[in-house]
């Protein structure tokens, strides 16, 4: 595991500002490498609909994990913690100090708890996904990893799957990988979120669509979709609702209110989720991330004095 050293978290919601208060940083402190911790933005081709940071931003400040992989391409939690830790080490081996921004829960976690990830059992899953009642499997999973199951919401079928195809897959448990993501050990980096009323956050996911859509969200949509994304490039936000209007589906206007509804649900459960964790020191922000630079580096600085 890398040690961290005066390493910082900045999370939130998907349209929290998150990104921009840590490039805001960065450009405040020189000694600052920024590490995306979003499990969309490492996919090329996808810049709009990620929201990934500008050529010039990333031009004006160094970025890691953006671009790496084509959307045809399939990327692990397992290889984005890896890549993830190479990143901090390598910042470490120049002297700078990391700041990971972050909105996909699992993939923070698996760089600040070290998390003993299991690996993919693709034959496994792709037998058990011919069940489509997911109360089916959930019954499998209670009967062969009762501690696993009675962690999740018997409805949440990726989670059950995943559980299922651990345990099948390894002969193992799904539980018995380590303490999973139910437990909040110490940890040597310090996380910082970001805390906005639902009501703003719902607003800016509106908005931001429509600011996506005036640079050119659909016509890359459209070229994604040409390409084939995988498994995993397909739950990016806003793709799937997007192509169904280019496929015929439904209207424009449809596409994307179903695009803001789904991204909505999509932020209460990232607020759900980083809410359990009680390591994050939570900032409240009325309108603009900008509100709590300075709040934000206090704490920075302080972190390089111990």
């Amino acid at each position: 595991m890398v040690v961290a050293n005066g390493h910082l978290v900045i999370l939130g919601t998907t349209a929290s500002g998150k990104s921009s208060l840590a490039f805001a940083l960065a450009q405040l402190r020189p000694n600052v490498e920024l590490v995306s911790m979003d499990s969309m933005a490492l996919y090329c081709h996808m810049n709009i609909g990620t929201a990934t940071p500008t050529t010039e931003e990333q031009a004006a400040v160094p970025h890691h994990l953006i671009d790496l992989v084509p959307p045809t391409e399939e990327f692990t939690v397992s290889e984005f913690q890896s890549a993830a830790q190479q990143a901090i080490a390598d910042i470490e081996t120049r002297g700078k100090r990391a700041v990971l921004v972050g909105g996909t829960g699992l993939h923070v976690r698996s760089v600040v708890d070290d998390l003993d990830i299991p690996g993919q059992f693709p034959e496994t899953r792709a037998e058990l996904e011919t069940e489509s009642d997911t109360g089916v499997l959930y019954q499998r999973l209670l009967t062969l990893d009762p501690l696993a199951a009675g962690r999740m919401e018997p409805s949440n079928r990726r989670r059950v799957l995943r559980a299922l195809e651990v345990t099948v897959g390894a002969g193992r448990p799904f539980s018995a990988f380590g303490p999973g993501i139910d437990a909040y050990p110490p940890t040597p980096f310090t996380q910082i979120g970001l805390r906005l009323s639902r009501e703003l956050v719902d607003r800016r996911i509106a908005e931001r669509y429509q600011k996506q859509l005036d640079e050119g969200f659909l016509e890359e949509v459209a070229a994604v979709m040409t390409l084939g994304p995988s498994r995993t490039a397909k739950r990016a936000l806003g793709y799937r609702q997007l192509a169904a209007h280019l496929d015929g589906l439904c209207t424009l206007e449809d596409a994307v209110a179903e695009a803001v509804r789904d991204t909505c649900r999509f932020a209460r459960r990232q607020e759900r989720w980083f809410r359990r964790d009680p390591r994050i020191e939570w900032l409240d922000v009325q309108e603009s991330s900008q509100e709590v630079l300075e709040k934000v580096l206090l704490r920075f600085d302080e972190l390089a004095n111990h």
